[in-house]
């Protein structure tokens, strides 16, 4: 496996791992045990942990930038909502770990800054920046088609995140007929 393929692999381990853990409580020792190198190998890969939470996160955030562009492809105002909300409820149904691993990096972001570390987010601030844009972009670049699309993202986050599965009945009020959210 060459040095690219096994950085790959410690990408997808991580956000395993920082999923489930979190930034402090996450070891590099377990995201070496999960792709069964060493961990003085991992950081010939990466610097330090920091490096590998921050690339674990901007792949989660690169993902859902492809799934929304996937989804929005060649559709436009409504259809590419529809498109966009639908494609993210089967990511964060079918992959569970992208989505606590999002929130696992908004959850360090904020600590990091609440202790001054104002270079930690940076990379989330800039991708979540460009999901922004995109998703401005899909939908016609309408200010309230974006924020309101991108509130009930993270309501839906929250929501997935607290175990309520997309069939419980807290669901039904985010729901209206011309417009379902993500």
């Amino acid at each position: 496996m060459s040095a690219e393929e096994r950085r790959e692999s410690v990408i997808r381990a991580a956000i395993t791992e920082f999923a489930r853990g979190g930034y402090a409580a996450t070891s590099t020792e377990a995201i070496a045990k999960r792709v069964g190198v060493s961990q003085p190998y991992l950081f010939r890969l990466f610097p330090n942990k920091q490096a590998m939470f921050l690339a674990a996160a901007e792949r989660c955030l690169a993902d859902t930038r492809k799934v929304f562009s996937d989804a929005a492809e060649g559709l436009e105002g409504d259809e590419a909502l529809h498109a966009m909300a639908a494609a993210y409820q089967r990511l964060i149904v079918g992959d569970p770990d992208k989505l606590l691993m999002q929130m696992q990096a908004y959850a360090a972001v904020a600590a990091a800054e609440a202790s001054g570390d104002h270079e930690f987010g940076e990379s989330t601030r800039a991708g979540w920046l460009q999901m922004w844009d995109e998703i401005h972009l899909a939908l016609g670049a309408d200010l309230g088609e974006t924020t309101t699309f991108l509130a009930y993202g993270m309501l839906v986050n929250t929501l997935a995140s607290l175990g309520f599965p997309a069939g419980h009945r807290i669901w039904s009020g985010f729901y209206d007929s011309a417009r379902p959210i993500a």
